[in-house]
């Protein structure tokens, strides 16, 4: 049986600023309160470890780290609604933990959704543990929701 990647080409390169139009195009597709064109543009003009994953020419996730001291900080993941569920997520995740080795970072750490199963499962699946509860952390519709803080010793 061929696994849900095995028939798509997948390239995963540093996001430029042409490719915002994309991102946002997603960005907001999946979120209720989604990040701004400022956001990312202040992440690329930060120098943050900013990345998308291309599959046959189109851009269908992209991911922002932060690096801290020794650290690395995930700040945004995302995967085209489309390619869900697919290994996509998995694959650009595995790509950063990688970048992040390379970079020397001793960990990698974020904040998740409380309720976001699929991410949690995702990242507990590559080692990462839960370490902390930032409290009312992500904004709701019927106010805020708690994130769980997640790390991963590299």
């Amino acid at each position: 049986m061929n696994k849900p990647l095995d028939n798509l080409n997948l390239l995963v390169r540093p996001m430029l600023e042409a490719d915002l139009p994309s991102v946002l195009k997603i960005e907001k597709a999946i979120y209720a309160y989604p990040w701004t064109h400022g956001n990312f543009f202040d992440c690329l003009a930060s120098g943050y470890r900013c990345y998308v994953l291309i599959c046959d020419g189109k851009l269908i996730a992209y991911a922002v780290q932060m690096t801290i001291l020794d650290e690395m900080h995930l700040l945004n993941l995302t995967v085209a609604a489309v390619f869900q569920k697919k290994g996509v997520g998995r694959y650009l995740l595995e790509s950063l933990v990688s970048d992040a080795i390379s970079f020397q970072a001793v960990k990698m750490i974020l904040e998740v959704r409380r309720f976001n199963y699929a991410a949690i499962f995702l990242y507990e699946s590559l080692n990462f543990e839960q370490i902390g509860l930032r409290k009312n952390y992500y904004p709701t519709r019927d106010g805020r929701e708690d994130a769980i803080v997640m790390e991963m010793s590299l």
